[in-house]
């Protein structure tokens, strides 16, 4: 550096990430799943406990989960983040609606975007349903699910979902 110039304290510029992800056999199911309009979980042979996404194992007992549960797709917002900040490559309206979905019959959220209401509509016990894309669009992805809407029925009383927040 000499004496006339200023230094570099940041520096600008676009990056990529390329990654490929390999499901093992709970996540492949799960995602297949999606590809048919279901949405599957497993249960805990031990505890009894719904995984969806399923992880193939039971993270509080260390056993496997081989039963296969379908879930309704019907949940309730247990936590959310309204979303103020675009970024690159951004296809939704800001702001929107991150949240975490607790779907009937499951014992952990699943993360999804909350649409066809505003944002200050979106809150806590928020009974909400997916919304699918076409089926000759759906591919084995989350994004088989465009989103999640509230689905009219009354909110959920918190301590129905408390345990999960």
């Amino acid at each position: 550096m000499t004496e006339t110039s200023e230094p570099v304290l940041s520096v600008r510029t676009p990056i990529e990430l390329h990654y490929r992800y390999t499901p093992g056999r709970a996540a492949s199911k799960f995602l297949r799943g999606l590809e048919q309009g279901r949405i599957l979980g497993q249960r805990c042979p031990v505890c009894g406990k719904v995984y969806t996404p399923p992880r193939g194992a039971c993270a509080a007992d260390g056993v496997p989960t081989e039963e296969e549960v379908e879930l309704s797709g019907q949940g309730t917002v247990t936590t959310f983040c309204v979303v103020n900040v675009p970024f690159y490559g951004q296809k939704i309206k800001i702001p929107y609606v991150s949240a975490t979905i607790l779907l009937d019959g499951a014992d952990m959220g699943l993360m999804h975007l909350i649409q066809e209401c505003e944002a200050e509509d979106v809150h806590m016990g928020l009974r909400v349903e997916p919304v699918w894309v076409p089926t000759e669009e759906r591919k084995p992805t989350l994004e088989s699910i465009r989103y999640f809407r509230p689905s009219g029925q009354p909110d959920a009383p918190f301590e129905t979902y408390e345990a999960y927040v």
